[in-house]
C-alpha cells in the first residue's frame, strides 16, 4: 500500500516539475526553475526517507 502512495506522489511531483519548467521556459523567469529544483530536491529526500523506512520495516519483520 505505501508503494501505491509513493507512485502517486512521484506522478504528481513529476507533473509539477514539468509544469514549472514549462512555465519557466515560457515566461523566461528563473524563479520557476528554482522552484522546480527545490521540489526535486525535497521530493528526493522524502522518497529516500520512505524507502529507508520500508527497508527497515522489511528487515525487522523478516
Amino acid at each position: 500500500m505505501p508503494l501505491l502512495f509513493l507512485r502517486f506522489y512521484l506522478l504528481i511531483v513529476g507533473l509539477a516539475i514539468a509544469g514549472a519548467v514549462l512555465v519557466g521556459l515560457l515566461l523566461k523567469d528563473k524563479r520557476w526553475f528554482l522552484f522546480a529544483w527545490q521540489l526535486l530536491k525535497f521530493s528526493l529526500v522524502l522518497v529516500l526517507v520512505i524507502a529507508a523506512a520500508i527497508a527497515i520495516g522489511r528487515m525487522v519483520l523478516a
